[in-house]
């Protein structure tokens, strides 16, 4: 079968971007400065009433702050960063998002000096703890090939005894995997960010922005494309796709769309037109509740991304088989909170008690907690809008279904005081901060997150759609649940390099993707690595 040919008539062709999250944005923005499409033929199209996906964060004083999660970022996010490179930052014109990010993740450091905790104290992890096999197991993973290891788990590939070191807690806190994880997930993290296991007990190269990440990203990221003419067409969602689908080629043909006001309508693709469809989402779904009322688990069935993807994928095997993502939301869900203080008695504490100021720390962990609960106390203000009175930090926790150590709940069935009752206690601050909530100047949101974990869960070859699959002639796939050759999910230099692969795949623009960063082949990295997990 051969490829379509590029388009190379971009003026002539309007494009229809399914969902705003991040990899629309990258691909709003190839399409205009590396394709030539007209801004104003581009049309974002996104159910909700904001764009950004998992980059988000919102809120204000009285109210209270709220996160859903942040993106880790390094150096090494080649395709992000060129991305990125070219959009003016939130508040200074002159500056590019990449430069100011580089800039303060050079003057705030990370450098976790409390990264693992148990009964409120601090836990030596300059050893990773491994013995021999558990080694062994983890170089012959990254060793592997990756059809090998088609729907196991990472349970199935290390003994019992490797999820009591310290190098699983670490793992499993900062990246969110959990042991019915993908181990072919957990290979391609390992040799993707193998020069980090050097440092990854402090956090060691890991990068963040001056804001959250709607601030810091996706904010800019949206006036620079409206200044250009880009459609932001909001509270619009897409629920079904129409395809003319033969041996030879795949065609899309129309979009099935409900507005906001719930009519419905079809948009007829014409012979120079295009779509990109982010299929799935990880933050779908998601619901928040307050400092008095748990967050809401919320079903499949309110999931337009999931829906979407469904029916997409009952029309043909090459567009990917969504259940396995999708239809396991207990062992795909996690919560997470954000807590507001209009008091520094709790961060002083933790700067004092951890070493870290704000913002060179990272994860805390507390390992005897039943929920794994850790905390992140970001660099303040993490919001442009924070005043100076106020301070926030983010945590969660991978095991909403257990019952708390204090309070005798379920994490799923708290709400926010109870969140922070429960962390008080691992933390041994009960009576320090029992004054500062009595008085009122805390808050805390909580957040429910079914598919949070679907982009781990096992899977095999054919599961995630290829961005451009066999065939396809005007139309791509994006984000966490397309698929990229040896990247690594839940990041998002992933999202970015499908905007890359899908622009540059579908038209003429002498660009190449850029390659996956690929230490793996530095014997320097890898002699460092091994010795590094062998302490």
């Amino acid at each position: 079968m051969s490829k379509p040919s590029k388009n190379n008539q971009p003026k002539a062709s309007k494009v229809y971007l399914v969902g705003g999250g991040i990899a629309s944005l990258a691909s709003a923005t190839y399409l205009i400065k590396d394709a030539g499409v007209p801004g104003e033929n581009i049309h974002i199209l996104e159910q909700d009433d904001i764009v950004g996906g998992a980059l988000d964060g919102s809120g204000e004083k009285e109210e209270g702050f709220v996160v859903r999660g942040g993106r880790m970022h390094e150096e090494q996010y080649v395709c992000y960063w060129d991305l990125l490179s070219n959009i003016p930052s939130y508040e200074d014109p002159d500056i590019s998002i990449k430069d100011e990010s580089f800039e303060f993740s050079s003057r705030f450091v990370s450098n976790a000096q409390a990264r693992l905790l148990k009964e409120g104290k601090k836990i030596d992890v300059s050893s990773f703890g491994l013995d021999l096999s558990d080694q062994a197991d983890l170089l012959k993973l990254t060793f592997v090939s990756e059809s090998s290891l088609d729907n196991k788990t990472i349970e199935e590939w290390f003994d019992d005894g490797f999820f009591k070191t310290n190098f699983w807690y670490i793992w499993t806190s900062m990246f969110a995997f959990q042991k019915w994880s993908s181990v072919a997930e957990m290979r391609r993290y390992m040799k993707r960010f193998i020069h980090l296991v050097e440092g990854l007990h402090k956090m060691g190269g890991i990068m963040r922005t001056k804001y959250n990440q709607y601030h810091s990203v996706a904010l800019p990221m949206k006036r620079y494309l409206q200044e250009r003419g880009v459609h932001f067409d909001m509270q619009t969602q897409v629920v079904d796709i129409d395809f003319n689908l033969s041996e030879e080629s795949k065609t899309a043909t129309v979009l099935q769309v409900v507005d906001k006001n719930g009519a419905a309508n079809e948009i007829a693709l014409g012979e120079n037109d295009y779509v990109f469809i982010t299929n799935g989402s990880i933050t779908e779904s998601s619901d928040n509740g307050s400092w008095s009322r748990a967050a809401v688990l919320k079903e499949k069935s309110s999931s337009g991304a999931w829906m979407l993807w469904e029916k997409i994928a009952a029309k043909d095997e090459a567009f990917g088989n969504p259940g396995v993502f999708s239809d396991n939301i207990d062992l795909q869900k996690w919560y997470s909170f954000t807590a507001t203080l209009k008091d520094d008695t709790f961060h002083e504490y933790m700067e004092n008690f951890s070493g870290n100021t704000d913002g060179t720390g990272g994860l805390v962990t507390m390992i005897d907690s039943n929920w794994l609960m850790s905390i992140v106390i970001a660099r303040q203000p993490h919001f442009p809008n924070q005043p100076d009175d106020v301070l926030i930090f983010w945590g969660y926790g991978l095991y909403p279904d257990r019952e708390g150590n204090y309070v005798k709940k379920k994490m799923s069935e708290c709400n926010g005081e109870e969140m922070l009752e429960e962390l008080w206690y691992h933390l041994k601050v009960q009576e320090l901060m029992k004054p500062i909530v009595d008085a009122g100047k805390v808050n805390c949101i909580p957040v429910a997150m079914p598919f949070i974990d679907s982009l781990f869960m096992p899977r095999a070859e054919g599961d995630r759609p290829e961005v451009l699959p066999q065939g396809a002639t005007n139309f791509a796939f994006l984000g966490q649940f397309a698929e990229v050759e040896d990247d690594c999910v839940f990041t998002v230099e992933y999202s970015v390099r499908c905007a890359q692969m899908a622009v540059y795949g579908l038209f003429e623009t002498e660009k190449e993707v850029l390659p996956v960063h690929n230490s793996i082949y530095n014997p320097g990295v890898l002699m460092r690595a091994a010795k590094a997990i062998s302490r």
